[in-house]
């Protein structure tokens, strides 16, 4: 029987051979290697990554999804909501190795799987995800551009990050109303030990009126909590690179 998109997942299945060539391509999958897809959906990009695999580790929300997926010998299927899954327990299960997570995200949530994710970076290898090329503009934006927001502070302090392949709607069905691309997510090897927390909270001050300068919200940020360091908040706040933003907030937890 033929599934029926759910648009309440944010369903778009991957149609297009050569699309999935390109990504298989792109991810360069090893057997033995512990590998998470989220969102397998009706297993297009599923096949081929378990054909070079082995065994995959796959999750998933759709219940008749899910039922379907249980059929194939080679998959570990978890049923459940991405947001609520803990990588550390599927991490235990692969004897230490670091974990590759793949998966054509739901695109109405996938800003909130990135920073789920981002609190198990030090167990993973490498992330690769389809996603509204949009967010992924947004997460590889440089300072000074329209693009460049909490978000990318966020993904850039953690990871080295590349927009590796352009994906059109048709590749999909249903078609998005989107352009789609990959992203290649690589953890950072020595991050400076901020405090997530603060950092978040910093930035997201730092951003709430991005047209003004920042004394009028940075700055009043700062000044609540008498800091008296050296930040200039004659700036807006995308025009302040990512390495400043990690230093105020290491001076901000010192202070």
């Amino acid at each position: 029987m033929k599934h029926i998109a759910r648009k309440r997942f944010g369903q778009h299945f991957l149609t297009d051979g050569g699309i999935i060539d390109a990504i298989v391509e792109t991810i360069d999958p090893k057997p033995g290697q512990a590998m998470v897809e989220i969102g397998p959906g009706l297993a297009a990009l599923t096949q081929p990554l378990v054909e070079r695999l082995g065994v995959l580790t796959v999750i998933e929300l759709d219940r008749d999804l899910a039922l379907r997926l249980r059929a194939h010998g080679q998959l570990r299927v978890i049923e459940s909501d991405v947001l609520k899954v803990d990588f550390s327990l599927i991490s235990k299960g692969f004897d230490a190795l670091k974990l590759r997570v793949v998966g054509n995200l739901p695109y109405n949530i996938s800003t909130p799987i990135l920073f789920h994710l981002l609190q198990y970076v030090d167990l993973i290898e490498d992330q690769h995800f389809m996603l509204q090329k949009e967010v992924i503009d947004r997460m590889v934006a440089r300072p000074a551009t329209a693009a460049y927001g909490r978000l990318s502070v966020m993904l850039q302090w953690r990871y080295a990050m590349d927009n590796v392949l352009l994906v059109p709607p048709e590749s999909f069905d249903p078609p998005p109303r989107v352009d789609s691309a990959v992203v290649r997510m690589v953890p950072r090897d020595d991050p400076a030990a901020v405090n997530v927390a603060l950092l978040s909270e910093l930035v997201q001050v730092a951003f709430s009126q991005r047209r003004k300068l920042l004394r009028h919200t940075l700055g009043q940020w700062l000044q609540a909590r008498n800091f008296a360091g050296d930040f200039d908040v004659q700036r807006r706040a995308e025009e302040v690179p990512v390495d400043d933003y990690i230093a105020l907030a290491l001076a901000v937890a010192r202070a």
